[in-house]
């Protein structure tokens, strides 16, 4: 047999996304490590969809996305956050928000470009920064606070650095970017070309009366920013694969280079049914509420139990610490846990490139609340 060279992914295996869900099933545990709800959309969505593929929406769409959706998605942005975006030149609706993310790293990383991303951090960017030949600079943040120390974060700033990946709200820690944060990085990228790759797809899903700032709400970071979201998260339709783009014009044009030839387009008749939908903003302006009642439910019920609940400000993720419970690495007590507790959830240590352990796990309340229910029953007689 000849051997084959090896891909230039080689060193990646299967996300730990995948490996716990596989490990949920095998043993039937209740599934809360996957990031996707367990309960079905509205059922007016379902019938938009239903409609336009009977209506004969069954072909290509335009490369950038449907025109009504495109301006929808303007609408939703101007009013949020106070940015204009042109909806035909500067706004792409993409796969899902994992295709922007690498359709934006690819259009615009080059061999030895440096990224800096923050850890934890969402598993697709790495790999495919070194996809496209870059380098990554990681700076880590730590349990109970996840907070940035902007003057290391500058230490790693150099001639090569092409790219800053930002995740806000941040996927798994649930922290979100302050006023502070946000004038750090302005200062930081201050006299430089740097772009921003802002992962904002959890921008609805803030708790607690605190508001989510967007990079297009400052003029400084919308001008070299692109801003990346998603309906999975905002209509509990994770696969239907629907996200978008919104870039200024210069950068939209490179981005869609690339999309061009990744997907060219998407979904048509799912286009027009997010189209439609959105046209009543109360489909998610309250979206924030809905998460938080599920979020407090979770946290009341574990409340008395040896988990220790960090600060959950946005995402559907509750992020714990069990040290009180375990000595074991991350990754052996989330296996024991699903295994003999029949509860599956995320290490966090695998958001971490070189495996930070803390003893931390992530918890997914996007759940019904009778599945909720059922996890702290279980959690709680550990």
């Amino acid at each position: 047999m000849i051997q084959l060279p090896l891909s230039k992914l080689s060193n990646v295996g299967t996300t730990i996304f995948s490996q716990m869900t596989q490990l949920a099933n095998e043993n039937e545990a209740i599934n809360l490590s996957q990031g996707f709800p367990d309960f079905m959309p509205d059922p007016e969505l379902l019938s938009n969809v239903d409609h336009f593929i009977k209506e004969g929406f069954n072909q290509y769409a335009p490369l950038g996305g449907v025109i009504g959706l495109k301006e929808e998605i303007a609408r939703k942005i101007e009013n949020s956050h106070q940015a204009v975006y042109h909806p035909d030149s500067e706004i792409t609706v993409t796969a899902g928000g994992t295709q922007a993310i690498f359709t934006a790293i690819a259009a615009f990383v080059k061999k030895d470009d440096e990224v800096i991303i923050f850890e934890p951090a969402y598993d697709c960017y790495e790999p495919t920064v070194e996809l496209f030949g870059g380098i990554i600079k990681r700076f880590e943040m730590k349990a109970p606070d996840f907070d940035i120390d902007w003057t290391a974060v500058r230490s790693l700033v150099s001639s090569k650095t092409k790219m800053i990946i930002l995740n806000n709200p941040n996927n798994p820690s649930g922290k979100i970017l302050k006023e502070r944060d946000i004038q750090e990085l302005i200062r930081l990228i201050e006299g430089t070309s740097i772009l921003i790759l802002s992962d904002e797809v959890y921008e609805n899903i803030v708790f607690d009366g605190k508001q989510h700032l967007s990079v297009c709400h400052y003029p400084e970071l919308k001008e070299r920013s692109l801003l990346v979201a998603s309906f999975g998260k905002l209509f509990h339709v994770t696969g239907w694969k629907v996200g978008y783009c919104a870039a200024p014009k210069n950068l939209t044009e490179e981005f869609r280079k690339v999309h061009q030839f990744n997907v060219f387009c998407v979904n048509t008749p799912i286009q027009m049914a997010l189209a439609k939908y959105m046209k009543n903003d109360e489909h998610y302006i309250h979206l924030n509420e809905f998460f938080q009642a599920k979020r407090d439910f979770l946290r009341k019920g574990l409340s008395g139990t040896s988990f220790e609940l960090l600060d959950c400000e946005g995402t559907y993720f509750q992020a714990v610490k069990y040290d009180k419970i375990s000595d074991k690495n991350d990754f052996d007590f989330a296996k024991e846990l699903t295994i003999n507790h029949k509860v599956a959830t995320v290490p966090f240590s695998s958001f971490y490139k070189n495996k930070v352990n803390e003893h931390v796990i992530r918890l997914c309340f996007a759940k019904k609340e009778e599945t909720l229910e059922k996890a702290i029953e279980y959690l709680s007689k550990i």
